[in-house]
C-alpha cells in the first residue's frame, strides 16, 4: 500500500468514480475540483488504483475538520482507515474535529479519538 500526504494533484474524475462506489452522491466535476484543491489530501493506493482517501479541511491555525474517511468496501479491515488516521494526526496543523457515521464510534475511538462536541448542521439558503 502506497500512502501519500498532500497530494495534490488528486484527479477529480478519479475521486468522484472512486468516492461514489464508497458513498453514493451527485458529485460534480467542477465542484469537486474546487474542494480537493482546498483541502489536504491523504490517500492510499495499491498499484496505483485509489482505494482510500482522508481529506482535511484547516484554517491552518485553530480548526480543521476531517470532511472524508473513505476506504473502498473490499479493502476495509485490512488497516487503511487506521493508517489514514494516524497520517491525519501526524500531518495535521490543528486540533481536527468531525462526525462519525452511527455505528463507526468504536473505529474511531480504537484509533485514539474520542468524543467531543455535538454537531449540528446550518443549511444555505437557497
Amino acid at each position: 500500500m502506497e500512502y501519500t500526504v498532500g497530494e495534490s494533484g488528486l484527479d477529480a474524475a478519479e475521486f468522484i468514480a472512486f468516492a461514489g462506489r464508497v458513498w453514493p452522491a451527485d458529485y460534480d466535476l467542477q465542484r469537486t475540483r474546487a474542494a480537493l484543491s482546498r483541502t489536504i489530501n491523504l490517500t492510499a493506493r495499491e498499484g496505483g488504483a485509489l482505494v482510500g482517501c482522508l481529506r482535511i479541511l484547516t484554517d491552518g491555525c485553530f480548526f480543521g475538520t476531517i470532511t472524508e474517511l473513505l476506504v473502498l468496501p473490499e479493502y476495509r479491515r485490512r488497516g487503511i482507515g487506521s493508517a489514514l488516521l494516524r497520517l491525519a494526526r501526524e500531518h495535521t496543523p490543528t486540533m481536527l474535529y468531525f462526525g462519525a457515521q452511527p455505528g463507526l464510534e468504536g473505529f474511531y475511538e480504537r484509533n485514539g479519538c474520542r468524543p467531543s462536541l455535538s454537531s449540528y448542521v446550518i443549511e444555505p439558503r437557497r
